[in-house]
């Protein structure tokens, strides 16, 4: 187990050539939003943007579409009709994967059974359906999370030809596990890294000091962040923040690690600005910027 370090992060993130170009940095598919969560989509795009990912395309429904649109016109779009509750619906699927994309990020703010039954099987769908057939790697978060665990309870979790990240809070792993938050808080390192073999995914179990595990054993704890992170929206810019550099082809487990100190680093950052009760997760991106620009990247 390691702690990770400054000089792991700036090692792994190497600086960008300068002859290179958007299709040097990968493209990421955002499956992600719906009327009810329109800026979860807006902070993983934007974190994936903000962390060199060469193109971002976002998947959506069109009152989604219309808030990221407004705010960041560097993100291509994929409009998507409605389905249960003001999600995407399974008739897109099609559409979304004639998208190119070398990382799919899938689940900030689709929606679940805290919108309805018939929401959360359309999700299950999405997430059952476009996995399997994904060439690149991909990153499940959120509400994709939610899908896996009832998929996992099906049979099997669904993976792309590429790597699989995960990116649970103890009561998404808890779901995802069937073990209690508690027994999950009690041995971090050792759930991580147990499930990460058994599910072939890199797993970052999200909480003070974040636990990353790779399927191959290795495990890194991360010392940076703040309980400023404690507020929704946090973890969809971490998302888009390990989409982008898995899209930048960091290795899965180094993209993780880098993300997820990056993460902590800029929130350390903002809350010595702000204060931990005032900072918001769109401060994050600001104090992201000075972390690449102090570090020539």
């Amino acid at each position: 187990m390691m702690i990770t370090s400054e000089e792991f992060v700036w090692r792994a993130i190497p600086p960008r050539p300068r002859s290179s170009h958007k299709g040097t940095f990968g493209s990421v598919l955002a499956v992600a939003g719906s009327a009810s969560y329109r800026g979860a989509a807006a902070l993983a795009v934007e974190g994936a943007l903000r962390t060199g990912a060469g193109i971002v395309t976002l998947a959506s429904v069109e009152p989604v579409l219309a808030a990221v649109s407004a705010r960041l016109p560097e993100c291509c779009l994929c409009p998507c009709e409605a389905g249960a509750a003001g999600g995407i619906a399974p008739e897109n699927i099609p559409r979304i994967q004639r998208q190119k994309a070398t990382v799919l990020l899938l689940g900030p703010g689709l929606g679940y059974t805290v919108q309805s039954a018939a929401r959360a099987a359309e999700t299950r769908m999405l997430a059952g359906t476009l996995l399997p057939g994904f060439a690149g790697s991909a990153v499940l978060d959120a509400d994709g999370l939610n899908a896996a665990a009832d998929l996992l309870q099906a049979g099997e979790l669904p993976h792309p030809q590429g790597d699989l990240i995960l990116t649970p809070h103890p009561g998404e792993m808890a779901r995802l596990t069937g073990c209690s938050a508690a027994d999950i808080n009690a041995d971090r390192e050792g759930t991580a890294l147990r499930f990460a073999k058994a599910w072939d995914a890199v797993v970052v179990l999200k909480g003070a000091r974040t636990v990353i595990a790779a399927p191959d054993g290795r495990c890194a704890v991360n010392p940076t962040g703040n309980p400023g992170l404690a507020r929704g929206g946090s973890g969809d810019v971490l998302a888009g923040m390990t989409s982008a550099l898995l899209a930048c082809k960091l290795p899965a487990f180094e993209a993780a690690v880098c993300a997820v100190y990056l993460h902590g680093a800029a929130a350390d950052r903002a809350a010595a600005k702000h204060g931990e009760a005032g900072m918001l997760p769109h401060d994050l991106f600001a104090e992201l910027g000075g972390l690449f620009a102090a570090n020539g990247r």
